[in-house]
């Protein structure tokens, strides 16, 4: 019966050893509607973006990172995006207006 757990959770731990690098390879890019001021960093949804021109991009994206929350977060800081993606996907138009609505609202408050 050990073996039998002990054989399980190396399966489950290998696993998850294999399938984390799989985000490594996927940079996750925010187009945005103005270029940005000047070169700037912050986290979205656990990784390190940075923001040159009209471009914010990550290369060490996690599970959180092409998210809505992390596409809100970008827009929050960088401003209103004109695309969100990943090597495999783009965001539909719904989901990159809910993120442009959190930029809108900022600029609403000022």
């Amino acid at each position: 019966m050990k073996l039998q757990i002990l054989f399980a959770a190396s399966l489950a731990l290998a696993s998850i050893s294999f399938s984390a690098p799989a985000f490594a390879d996927e940079v996750v890019v925010a187009k945005l509607q103005s270029p940005v001021a000047a070169a700037t960093k912050f986290i979205a949804g656990g990784a390190m973006f940075v923001c040159e021109a009209d471009t914010c991009s990550t290369e060490s994206p996690s599970s959180e990172t092409f998210t809505t929350g992390a596409c809100k977060t970008i827009a929050k800081k960088a401003g209103l995006l004109v695309s969100f993606s990943n090597v495999r996907s783009n965001f539909a138009a719904e989901k990159l207006a809910a993120c442009n609505a959190v930029s809108a609202t900022q600029v609403a408050k000022k």
